[in-house]
């Protein structure tokens, strides 16, 4: 039988080593002895074979000393790897340590001689059957669920092994192991059962030397990790251990500090400390980017940081985009079907990321962002527009949740280990370190008292405040009962409050601060002794609810008035409203809808859930009957729709994330109250009469407010793909409600949408689809169809012939009267109506709210025809409209939608706007002129002259003419107030669609109606001008820059940001009239209507461009320009210059991401990253500056384009992948990392300044790496590689490390190893 091969060699090695041993030949000649020996039998070396067979013959049967050198010698003539001596040996060695001490001791020499000399193992040949041979040893792949065939991902699994094979041998030699969570190793580290000690007795004096070597061995131990941990190139690799293998990670770090808390033996090192270990697996220590000699990674840092280095005053510019997100969700004509909670808090998450900002800091700039969002409307204009309660809203409500939901995420973390923004990998964070970072913002916002200056018409409420604190640290039990009764004349001292108070109060109701709050300093002004005389005897109308007291009049009345100051007594109210007497759900529904929605900012989430449950009562287990269980609640529901109909509530239900489920809960509503006769009524204790036709018409109303109803059919885009926006329908809004049952329960990771899928699933478990509506999904078609052509299909002598011409009949009965012919082709009058003389409610058809919204767009339509041909009168037109919409409010829909289509068609002859006719604008419409040009004043913009309408009668489109007459028919009350919110919209949106100068006619003609809304109707006339010319468009942003960033201010630092760019909310007043409005409020409030808004990408880069090179000539004068450029890396001069450039070129980038993110969103963004940005790159965009091009204005140019591009990204996508939009994020991204691979790589040719190009790319790639780590990892292994080679071809070998350390681990390591980094 043959021998094989193997066990030859391993024979012949024994033998020769044999020989060796007994000769006591030199382990040296011995060596070359057999290096020769294996030469000539045709073995490669280092040979796998050989080290199996010279560890196997030391242990155990040959280890003594000479063994040993030989064994050091093979490994120092590279006759057997290194690698797989270490790792033989280590599975003998240590789990016999403490028998064999001496072995361990020469085990740990080798160890520290050759653990470091990765490089030439794995450049030597044989490398590949090394890997698989230790592998088969260490079983790595098994172990790490990492295949360890690639160079790379082995050495670190095997580095990994080394350090945790020692670590664990020294928590078992200190009786630490079993304090592990695992209790074991995965290791062995002690002889198995079957193994029998090599020695058969000990002396005392060899165990007493065994028990010194021992403890010496354990200190060596520990002092190798420090090594390996200190080491340059394994340390890295350790990093990318930590980084890739995080579950593995996680129990290494237990148990090394567990090794650090406890150990003796660390104690004993000379040369490390309990404290220098810990240090060694820190954050700061732990990292894989170090000093380098050439790192465009380090320069990018440096320069970036410089933009922190200016005054704290301009720090506040880190947090603009939130300035500009509060702002724009003030738009009180933009619902929004998603919660603004999960925006900002994705918002926070991003800028906090991305400026590199402690927690303190990202609080800090929250509060003051949302303060100075109440400054801006301290004294709000009059008109159909959100006002200061939406604000207060958004501060004491939205923006504390948003808080709350941060602190929560802190102390039960989604899966996985959080990203950080300059230490990645941190370990998780005390609990409690964000709720004191809270605390620390808070009490630094009281330094803040300009911002803190309560509205006028909140100073009791801050009072109140302020004085509830101080009877606490006083000491005075009071409870809760005087507080809503106390005054600051009450008090014997100043208690004054401000917003803080009120911050703080809406911070304790939700259990992220506590009363220990009112001791801060200077928090109260003092205490007092006892209590007020003014307010002993006086207890609230809620406290006095609590204890029993009845809902009477004044009670209820008491309780509207004032808000809700616990959710126990919000509780009650719902209780009563779910189980009362009628009067009494009335009356608690009323009083939901009062102050505690309103300014309830302590309960408010729980005011507009209740009100939600309410208006989707449950269907009674013992309901028999036909109709619907609703009828029943008709009072009770009506109370709650017409309660919540304000824009400020809408606007409250929007930014909770409410919409969704409010429009599931009016549906059914409008399908059943619809499908009544208007002669079902119901009268409540005041006598009113409600009617099934006014729950029908209040109810569709509102739910026509809740989607894009009134906009016009063409709405803007980006090319052919039209934004989220303008999906908002009926369907799109049953879907985002069903979406949060589809996963309910825990799969939700964040506390918002946990509260509202418990909200949804608790009303209704079931998906609800516009199918179970069939009424609605009857006119909503029928919507669409009007929008889509002219209408047709009126079909004579059927049903909907005769609703028309019996509607037609009521609305012109004067004509009637007098014997015209009917407006339609009919020759008969509805079976409803009667003959001259007959009382006006004769007129009126019997039929249910449906069936007249069916037929409202063909009376439309034969009225204006009528119109149009002479037969009716503007003014008979105008009041017969009016008469519909009396009739049935809800017609209004109809009127609104007929007109949105009509005036669009441009078929319609133009009328004169005379005064005899239709009513005449001349009276102000000079006025209206001077004011818009005020208002524009600042933008540049040309605001075309209306002396055409002062000569010849000003006109319009005969809809839009038809339209605005009706609307100034309307008396401007609260009754009217939800009608007029539908309306006027659509006026204003129809009015602006149309040619120069329709909307300052229409504002003209309003403001004669509605003088108190001048203000507002004037500056909506102002908006118009951009939407008539694209030029304008690019000058309001180029003013956006130019204001924001102070470029025409001297000195800089003391101008520009968030004040210059918002202002003052709408427009400032002063003594006749108006000022110039804020360019950024411009902005916000023209952009939805711009229709094609895809140039405005190429626009904003253009800008940015050239908003950079002012700020290098205005910041970095000529000559300082030209010396910086001769510096070694453009930083050593100059650096206060340099800073304040670059404060501000960040402030540039983030203005514009800001605004192309608001713009177009998801869509606009990922437009920018795969069209306009490759575009920009090839096409010749060469620097014309002074300091060439290879000089620090195109490095700033390009780091500007870097910095804009991955904000872009971050508040499209996020910065994590807990948003919705992050699922496109690794197509879009994995596009532009390609594009730039393959420049790098030279298969594109670029066009741009190569100077530019290099720092953009050095810059993009530097904040994925350090601020949005988790998109490396979505991108391909394999362009991540080709882009790290082009980095290298750059000399940038730290940069391109650092991104192949996020994303590709083997090629991070092979890259450490042949580098030796």
């Amino acid at each position: 039988m043959a021998v094989p091969v193997e066990a030859s060699l391993s024979d012949s090695v024994v033998e020769l080593t044999k020989v060796a041993q007994q000769k006591g030949s030199d382990p040296l000649v011995w060596a070359i002895h057999l290096s020769s020996n294996l030469t000539s039998m045709g073995v490669s070396l280092p040979s796998v074979e050989v080290a199996n067979a010279l560890v196997s013959h030391i242990c155990w049967d040959n280890n003594v000393p000479i063994i040993w050198k030989f064994l050091e010698k093979a490994l120092a003539l590279k006759i057997v790897p290194p690698m797989l001596v270490l790792a033989l040996l280590s599975t003998r060695v240590i789990p016999s340590r403490c028998t064999q001490p001496v072995a361990y001791r020469l085990y740990m020499e080798l160890l520290k001689r050759h653990i470091f000399t990765l490089k030439s193992e794995m450049n030597g040949p044989n490398f590949q059957t090394v890997m698989k041979s230790v592998d088969g040893v260490l079983h790595l792949s098994s172990l790490f669920g990492q295949p360890a065939s690639e160079p790379g991902v082995f050495v670190v699994e095997f580095i990994f092994s080394m350090v945790w094979q020692l670590l664990d041998a020294s928590l078992d030699d200190e009786g630490l192991l079993n304090l592990t969570l695992e209790q074991n190793s995965k290791w062995a580290t002690k002889p198995q059962d079957m193994e029998i000690d090599g020695n058969d007795y000990y002396d005392e004096k060899w165990t007493e030397h065994n028990e010194i070597l021992k403890n010496a061995n354990t200190v060596m131990a520990i002092e190798i990790i420090g090594e390996i941990l200190q080491n340059k190139v394994t340390s890295r690799i350790m990093f990318l251990a930590r980084r890739h293998m995080q579950t593995h990670w996680a129990s290494f770090i237990r148990r090394l500090r567990l090794l650090g808390a406890n150990s003796s033996a660390l104690r004993n090192s000379k040369t490390l400390s309990p404290e220098s270990l810990l240090q060694l697996i820190s954050d700061t220590r732990i990292v894989l980017s170090q000093e380098s000699k050439t790192s465009s990674l380090q320069k990018f840092h440096a320069v970036m940081a410089f933009g922190s280095l200016a005054p704290s005053a301009s720090r506040s510019a880190l947090w603009l985009p939130l300035d500009l997100v509060l702002e724009d969700a003030m738009d009180g004509y933009q619902v929004e079907a998603t919660s603004l909670i999960e925006r900002i808090t994705g918002l926070i998450k991003t800028l906090q990321a991305i400026n590199a900002t402690t927690w303190h800091d990202t609080f800090l700039g929250l509060w003051i962002s949302a303060l100075r969002l109440i400054q801006r409307e301290r004294v709000p204009i009059d008109g159909p527009v959100p006002h200061l309660d939406t604000r207060l809203c958004m501060l004491l409500c939205i923006t504390t949740l948003v808080v709350a939901d941060l602190i929560e995420e802190e102390s039960a973390p989604l899966d996985g280990t959080e990203w950080g923004s300059t230490n990645h990998w941190k370990e998780k964070e005390v609990p409690v370190k964000r709720r004191n970072d809270l605390v620390s913002s808070l009490q630094m916002l009281g330094d803040y008292q300009g911002l803190l200056a309560p509205p006028p018409s909140v100073v009791s409420v801050a009072n109140q405040a302020a004085a509830k604190a101080m009877l606490f640290i006083s000491g005075i039990g009071t409870g809760n009962a005087y507080f809503d009764c106390l005054s600051v004349e009450d008090m014997p001292i100043n208690c004054s409050g401000n917003m803080l108070h009120l911050i703080v109060e809406a911070c304790i109701a939700r259990n992220l601060l506590d009363t220990s709050a009112y001791f801060w300093p200077g928090y109260v002004n003092g205490c007092v002794n006892q209590i007020p005389q003014g307010m002993s005897a006086q207890v609230s109308s809620w406290s006095s609810f609590l204890k029993g007291a009845t809902l009477t009049p004044l009670m209820t009345n008491a309780m509207v008035s004032s808000p809700a100051s616990s959710l126990a007594e919000l509780e009650k109210v719902f209780e009563i409203a779910l189980k009362g007497s009628d009067d009494e759900r009335i009356s608690a529904a009323t009083i939901l809808c009062g102050a505690s929605l309103i300014r309830g900012w302590n309960v408010q989430e729980h005011t507009a859930q209740f009100i939600i449950r309410l208006l989707s009562p449950l269907v009674p287990a013992e309901l028999f009957e036909v109709d619907s269980h609703l009828i029943g609640c008709a009072p009770m529901l009506n109370a709650l729709i017409v309660g919540i109909a304000s824009v400020d509530c809408v606007q409250i239900f929007s930014l909770l994330g409410l919409v969704p489920q409010l429009a599931c809960s009016l549906m059914p509503i409008c399908e059943v109250f619809g499908s009544c006769v208007p002669n079902t009524s119901w009268t409540v204790t005041t006598g009113e009469e409600i009617s099934a036709h006014a729950v029908f018409s209040n109810a569709f109303i509102l739910l026509l407010k809740l989607w894009r109803f009134n906009h016009p059919p063409l709405e803007h885009g980006v090319g052919d793909v039209p934004t989220v926006g303008s999906q908002l329908t009926p369907e799109y809004l049953l879907a985002m409600r069903n979406s949060l049952l589809v996963s309910s329960g825990n799969t939700f990771k964040d506390r918002n949408k946990m509260r509202l899928s418990a909200l949804a699933s608790s009303l209704s478990p079931q998906p609800v689809f516009v199918d179970s509506f069939p009424k609605l999904k009857a006119w909503y078609r029928q919507h669409q169809a009007c929008i889509a052509s002219t209408l047709s299909g009126l079909v004579h002598g059927t049903p909907v012939h005769q609703i028309v011409d019996g509607l037609l009949n009521m609305m012109f009965r004067k004509i009637r009267n007098r014997g015209s012919q009917s407006l339609t082709s009919a020759t008969s009058a509805s079976s409803s109506s009667s003959g001259p003389g007959s009382e006006d409610n004769s007129l009126r058809p019997i039929l249910p709210a449906w069936d007249i919204l069916e037929a409202a767009p063909f009376v439309v339509d034969a009225a204006l025809t009528a119109c149009a041909h002479g037969t009716l009168s503007p003014r008979e037109l105008a009041t017969g409209l009016k008469d519909l919409a009396d009739f049935l409010p809800a017609s209004l829909a109809g009127i609104v939608s007929y007109f949105s289509a009509e005036v669009t068609r441009g078929i319609w002859k133009p009328a004169f706007m005379n005064g005899t006719d239709w009513p005449s604008p001349a009276a102000n419409l000079s006025n209206v002129e001077q004011q818009i040009k005020k208002i524009l004043a600042a933008t540049g913009v040309d605001v075309p002259s209306l002396a055409a309408g002062r000569t010849s009668p000003a006109t319009l489109p005969l809809p839009l003419a038809a339209f605005v007459s009706l609307t100034i028919t309307y008396k401007i009350d609260k009754a009217s107030e939800r009608f007029l919110n539908l309306a006027g919209p659509t006026l204003e949106i129809l009015s602006a669609g149309c040619p120069w100068p329709c909307m300052p006619i229409v504002a003209s003609l309003w403001t004669q109606k509605a003088k108190r809304w001048s203000d507002f109707l004037i500056f909506s006339a102002s908006r118009t001008v951009f939407l008539h010319n694209r030029d304008a468009v690019v000058q309001l942003l180029k003013r956006c820059f130019t204001a924001t960033l102070g470029l025409n201010a001297t000195p800089v630092s003391s101008n520009g940001g968030v004040g210059n760019l918002l202002g003052h909310g709408l427009v400032s007043h002063f003594c006749g009239g108006m000022s110039t409005a804020a360019p950024g409020i411009l902005y916000l409030r023209v952009y939805r209507s711009v229709r094609d808004i895809g140039f405005l990408t190429e626009e904003i880069v253009a800008i940015l461009m050239h908003s950079v090179r002012e700020i290098a000539s205005c910041g970095l004068p000529k000559e300082r320009l030209e010396r910086l450029n001769k510096t070694k890396n453009g930083l050593n001069y100059g650096q206060l210059s340099l800073a304040a450039a670059m404060t501000r070129v960040k402030l540039a980038a983030s203005l514009g991401a800001t605004l192309v993110y608001l713009t177009g969103g998801l869509v606009l963004v990922q437009s920018l990253i795969k069209e306009t940005l490759p575009s920009w790159f090839i096409s010749n965009h060469r620097s014309e500056n002074e300091g060439g091009s290879e000089g620090m204005v195109a490095m700033l140019e390009g780091y500007a384009l870097a910095y804009f591009t991955v904000l872009c990204g971050a508040f499209a996508w996020g910065v994590d992948s807990s948003a919705a939009a992050s699922k496109r994020r690794p197509k879009v991204l994995g596009t532009h990392m390609e594009f730039l691979a393959s420049a790098l790589n030279g298969k594109i040719s670029l066009g741009c300044d190569g100077a530019v190009w290099r720092a953009y790319v050095s810059g993009f790639v530097s904040l994925m790496v350090g601020c949005t780590p988790n998109w490396v990892l979505e991108v391909d292994a394999g362009v991540l590689k080709r882009l790290s080679n082009g980095l290298k071809q750059w000399n940038e070998v730290e940069l391109a490390l650092a991104l192949l350390g996020v994303g590709a681990m083997g090629a991070a390591a092979e890259l450490i190893v042949e580098n030796e980094m």
